[in-house]
């Protein structure tokens, strides 16, 4: 059975399991617009830093069975709402992702959301499909961790989707 999934504001003893979980080459693959160089610890800081002294984006730790697995954050782009997620790839599969998702989606009153994922990142797509995202179109960008241009769907949570507060 799979421990019940919580989130918490980010703490400083967090960053450490952030920064092991983005060591992972297939989980930076997979993420295709994550850090260029994952294993420079300084930019990695810098960027913590950065997003945790903004007051308009909303970071959380994804916590199951008293272990950091992950985290979620949802952040402004332009006009609109956007989310990501990143899930320790040792937990992959557990869905740890789908409730931590969940679990800020709850968090926030605005609507709609949007969500971004590589077109060949089937699990993240799983992901944002079970929390009510529906495409709406596309887009390609440069994918640091690629070292490629790669297409990615873009996915909204539409203002008149169902309340997540019952899921």
């Amino acid at each position: 059975m799979t421990p019940a999934v919580e989130i918490r504001p980010v703490r400083d003893d967090d960053l450490p399991a952030f920064f092991a979980h983005e060591q992972d080459p297939q989980a930076n693959w997979m993420a295709a617009f994550g850090p260029k160089d994952p294993a420079d610890r300084a930019a990695f800081d810098a960027h913590w830093a950065r997003i945790r002294a903004d007051e308009r984006i909303v970071n959380r730790t994804i916590v199951a069975g008293g272990e950091v697995v992950g985290h979620v954050a949802a952040f402004p782009v332009d006009d609109r709402t956007e989310v990501s997620y990143w899930i320790n790839p040792e937990r992959w599969g557990r869905g740890h992702a789908t409730a931590g998702l969940t679990a800020l989606l709850r968090e926030l009153p605005q609507r709609p959301v949007r969500a971004r994922a590589a077109k060949d990142n089937a699990a993240s797509l799983a992901v944002l499909r079970k929390c009510g995202f529906v495409v709406v179109g596309e887009d390609a960008g440069y994918a640091p961790s690629r070292g490629v241009e790669v297409e990615e769907w873009v996915l909204e949570l539409p203002a008149e989707a169902p309340d997540q507060r019952d899921h």
